[in-house]
C-alpha cells in the first residue's frame, strides 16, 4: 500500500474513505459512515495515478492508517462498527 495515502491523512489513527467522483457505491459507503457520526477523511483515488492502479475496482475503501488495515466494499454499519472497533 502506498505510503503517500498515509502521509496525506491528518492524524495518526484515522480513518480514510477512498473514493471518487460519480461514484455511487462511494455516495453510499459516506452515507453509511455520516449514519454512525464517524469522523473520517475522503480521499479521491484520481489525485494519484498509484491509487488508481491500486484502487480503481476496488472502492469505496475504508483504510485505517494505525494498523493499514483495508474494509473493501460491500461493506454495512455492522461491519463498519467491527472495523473501527480495531481503531
Amino acid at each position: 500500500m502506498s505510503d503517500g495515502l498515509f502521509r496525506k491523512a491528518k492524524t495518526v489513527n484515522q480513518l480514510i474513505l477512498l473514493s471518487t467522483s460519480a461514484c455511487h457505491l462511494c455516495e453510499q459507503a459516506e452515507a453509511l459512515l455520516q449514519q454512525l457520526d464517524i469522523t473520517y477523511q475522503k480521499i479521491d483515488i484520481a489525485e494519484q495515478e498509484q491509487w488508481q492502479e491500486r484502487y480503481a475496482i476496488k472502492i469505496p475503501v475504508l483504510l485505517n492508517t494505525e494498523s493499514r488495515q483495508e474494509l473493501c466494499w460491500p461493506f454495512d454499519i455492522e461491519q463498519i462498527q467491527a472495523f473501527i472497533i480495531k481503531l
